[in-house]
């Protein structure tokens, strides 16, 4: 039953929210546009908010129902909890249903430590507004938000003591890592900032996996 459990959190947590948004609502492929990326912010700069509002709350509660639901199913540890939430994680960011491509992982992250540390959620969401309300770039608010992800769940109230902490040091690495093209990006002055749109200018040639 856990390792079942296991599967489905990786099942629910690859389901393409703004994929299927896009398709159903606006009759196109998200990964053919702005970024390419299956994520509330690209779907913010091609669909537009009305989109982006419904696949960024989809995406959080990916993160979230497998370690506050799938508990309460089968008797397991702390560690197998955080692993239904790494599999989600990693199911968004790897989702079988399009291809292994998806988003980031910021928002089903966030998802994921709401249950576990959401004062350090909440002192993230603030952190991460600020970091990109000032630049213009919602790719640094992520990763100085990811950066600092660790040191926040350990000074702030959580579950689940220091394993916790390292679980929020391996996710936030993990999310710098995603964020690896938009850091290169940065770096050259190249990043579009936040508000731009983006639905008639096709995604830069990408390699496989996840996508910017």
């Amino acid at each position: 039953m856990t390792y079942l459990l296991l599967v489905f959190s990786y099942l629910l947590g690859s389901i393409p929210s703004s994929y299927i948004v896009g398709k159903v609502f606006h009759n196109i492929d998200l990964r053919e546009f702005g970024s390419g990326n299956l994520g509330a912010t690209n779907a913010f700069r091609v669909l537009g908010a009305r989109s982006a509002v419904p696949v960024l709350f989809i995406d959080v509660l990916k993160g979230f129902v497998p370690i506050f639901l799938f508990p309460s199913l089968t008797s397991v540890g702390f560690s197998w909890i955080l692993a239904f939430g790494a599999a989600a994680i990693f199911g968004h960011m790897f989702s079988v249903w399009v291809g292994f491509s998806g988003g980031k992982g910021m928002a089903t992250a966030a998802g994921v430590f709401l249950g576990f540390a959401p004062w350090a959620v909440l002192a993230g969401l603030i952190m991460w507004c600020v970091v990109t309300f000032t630049s213009g770039y919602v790719s640094l608010g992520s990763v100085v938000t990811a950066f600092v992800l660790p040191f926040l769940v350990a000074f702030m109230p959580h579950q689940g003591g220091l394993t916790l902490v390292w679980f929020s040091l391996a996710i936030g690495a993990f999310v710098i890592w995603a964020h690896r093209s938009n850091i290169r990006r940065l770096l050259v002055g190249r990043e579009p900032r936040f508000g731009s749109r983006g639905r008639r200018d096709k995604k830069e040639s990408q390699g496989p996996g996840v996508v910017t």
